[in-house]
C-alpha cells in the first residue's frame, strides 16, 4: 500500500494538533479569502460575484485503490476532480475545504503525503485551503472536498442551455483514464500472484497519469474567455462521454448526433485498449474519469475555435424527437446509452 521507514502515530498529535501540523504551510493567495483556517468558519468576499460551490467524496475501495495509487497522487487528484466542477460552470475556483476520515493504519507521514499532493494542486491552480475536518474511520480512507469559486452571473454556463444546431465540443482526448486503470489493475493482479515481478508500465506513462494524476481544464475556460466564446452548455467528463452528453440533452430537452470518427482518442489509449480486447470507442464513451470539458457552442463561434488542436468538434445538437445517436465509422446509427460509472454498484455498468 505505502512504505514508511519512520512512523508517527497520529494519536500523539490529536485532532487539533494534526490540523495545525497539516495547515502550517498554507498561505492565503486570493483576495476573496478574508479568513481561512483557524476560526469557527471561513470568511469569503466575492464582491458582487455569484458563488459556485461543489462537493465530492472519494472512498477507499470504491473510488481508489491504495495498492497502486500513491498518496501524493491521490491528494492531487482529489483536488483536481473538485476544481473541474467549478470550471465546468465557466467559473474560477478560489477555495477548497478538505475533510478526511482515516483509520489507525495511517501514520502521520502517510497523511502528510496525502496532504502534500493537495497543497501541490492548490498551489498550481492558485486555490486556498480554508478549512475542513478530520475524524477516525473504520471503513478505510475517506476524502471529502468542497470546492468554492465565483463567476459573473452573465458568464455562468449550465447544462440546460444547448440549442438545436449547436456544435458539440470536447477538450483533450478520451478513454485514457479508464484504460490506464485497466493497466494498473492488471499489474496489481500480477503482483498479488508473484510479488517478485515488477510492474510493467514502461511506455505507458500517459495513460497511467491520466488515471492517477488528472488535470482540471482551467486552460479551456481561459481560452474561451480569450476568444469571447460563451458555451451554451457545459459539463465535465467524470462518468464517461455518453453519460455526460445525455445530461446535457435531457436537461436542455434536445437530442444529439455524435460521430465516432470525430472522437479524440490518443494512440496509446487505442493501442492499449485493443491489447486488452477493449473497443477504444467504448472506452471513450463509457470509461469516465477523463475530467475533460464537454460543451456546446453556437455555429457562429466555430471559426474562432477551429484552429485549436486541443478542442474537437464531435457532433451537433438536434431536436429532442431525433433522439441521441452515435454515427459509427461504418455509417451505422446507434442510440447513445449511459454506461459509465455507477456510484451505487461500484462497477462499470
Amino acid at each position: 500500500m505505502f512504505e514508511q521507514t519512520d512512523r508517527t502515530e497520529i494519536a500523539k498529535l490529536g485532532e487539533f494538533g494534526l490540523i495545525d501540523h497539516l495547515t502550517k504551510h498554507i498561505h492565503i493567495k486570493n483576495e476573496s479569502s478574508i479568513k481561512g483556517v483557524g476560526d469557527d468558519a471561513a470568511v469569503l468576499d466575492f464582491k458582487g460575484k455569484k458563488a459556485l460551490i461543489s462537493t465530492d467524496m472519494l472512498l477507499e475501495g470504491i473510488h481508489f485503490d491504495l495498492a497502486f495509487t500513491p498518496l501524493k497522487h491521490l491528494g492531487y487528484k482529489a483536488i483536481m476532480v473538485n476544481l473541474s466542477d467549478i470550471y465546468a460552470m465557466n467559473g474560477m475556483a478560489t477555495q477548497v475545504t478538505v475533510s478526511l476520515g482515516f483509520s489507525s493504519k495511517f501514520s502521520l507521514e502517510a497523511i502528510e503525503e496525502l496532504y502534500a499532493g493537495m497543497l501541490l494542486a492548490c498551489e498550481k491552480f492558485n486555490v486556498d485551503i480554508i478549512g475542513g475536518d478530520t475524524t477516525s474511520s473504520r471503513q478505510g480512507l475517506v476524502i471529502s472536498i468542497t470546492s468554492i469559486g465565483y463567476a459573473d452571473e452573465s458568464d455562468i454556463v449550465y447544462r440546460n442551455g444547448a440549442e438545436e444546431g449547436d456544435l458539440i465540443c470536447v477538450s483533450g482526448d478520451l478513454g485514457g483514464a479508464y484504460v490506464g486503470l485497466q493497466l494498473l489493475e492488471r499489474e496489481k493482479q500480477v503482483f498479488l500472484t508473484n510479488p517478485n515481478i515488477q510492474p510493467d508500465l514502461e511506455g505507458k506513462d500517459y495513460i497511467v497519469e491520466r488515471q492517477l494524476k488528472p488535470e482540471a481544464r482551467i486552460d479551456i475556460v481561459d481560452l474561451l474567455k480569450k476568444l469571447k466564446i460563451k458555451p451554451t452548455s457545459m459539463i465535465d467528463i467524470s462518468d464517461g462521454l455518453a453519460s455526460e452528453i445525455l445530461h446535457i440533452t435531457r436537461q436542455s430537452k434536445k437530442g444529439c448526433k455524435i460521430y465516432e470518427e470525430k472522437l479524440p482518442i490518443d494512440p496509446m489509449t487505442a493501442e492499449t485498449a485493443l491489447s486488452f480486447g477493449l473497443d477504444p470507442t467504448v472506452c471513450a464513451l463509457s470509461g469516465g474519469e477523463d475530467y475533460e470539458l464537454l460543451f456546446t457552442i453556437k455555429q457562429a463561434d466555430y471559426d474562432q475555435m477551429k484552429h485549436d488542436v486541443d478542442i474537437s468538434i464531435i457532433g451537433y445538437i438536434t431536436e429532442e424527437s431525433a433522439g441521441n445517436q452515435l454515427i459509427t465509422k461504418a455509417g451505422n446509427v446507434h442510440d447513445i446509452k449511459a454506461q459509465g460509472w455507477n456510484a451505487f454498484t461500484s462497477t462499470q455498468s
